[in-house]
């Protein structure tokens, strides 16, 4: 009998807790679904875009998540964003490129674009052979180095 007893308290216990802990899901479920977003506090936030892959994919995804960002009506008129491209993302930069409009608007809307002067030298490129209205650092590991230092993201889609 008494195991009866000890049984029965048992699953009455367990019943209680499913319940409690459905309903404690039920809240965070709601909690989560009303998530709109951290708040932008600081008057001024900092980004800077790596792209080191050739692959139109990633190109256009890092593009469009820039475009995201400058979108994004918490960051407005709060955000300072330099896109950096070395390695294989120097392609994306070429007189050649599909990237030309793209590139364009972003400076026009305010981003500073950048190339790493060492990918152009170890692709034998020329300043010539990329758009004439990107500007150039020395070394794009290095620019990713100064900026992170100095507080800045960094991104890499």
């Amino acid at each position: 009998m008494k195991k009866f007893i000890v049984l029965g308290c048992s699953l009455l216990l367990g019943m209680s807790l499913y319940a409690q802990d459905n309903k404690n899901m039920e809240t965070k479920l709601k909690e989560n679904a009303e998530y709109q977003g951290a708040e932008a506090h600081k008057k001024h936030y900092q980004v800077i875009y790596q792209l080191d892959s050739n692959n139109p994919d990633i190109i256009k995804k890092a593009i469009r998540n820039i475009n995201n960002l400058l979108n994004d009506p918490r960051l407005k008129g709060k955000v300072e964003v330099e896109l950096i491209t070395f390695s294989g993302g120097t392609e994306a930069l070429l007189k050649t490129s599909a990237f030309e409009t793209q590139i364009k608007d972003l400076i026009n809307k305010g981003v500073r674009v950048a190339q790493c002067s060492n990918s152009l030298q170890e692709r034998n490129l020329t300043k010539e052979q990329m758009f004439d209205f990107i500007g150039y650092v020395p070394s794009g590991n290095g620019e990713l180095v100064i900026r992170g230092s100095e507080g800045w993201t960094i991104v890499k889609p």
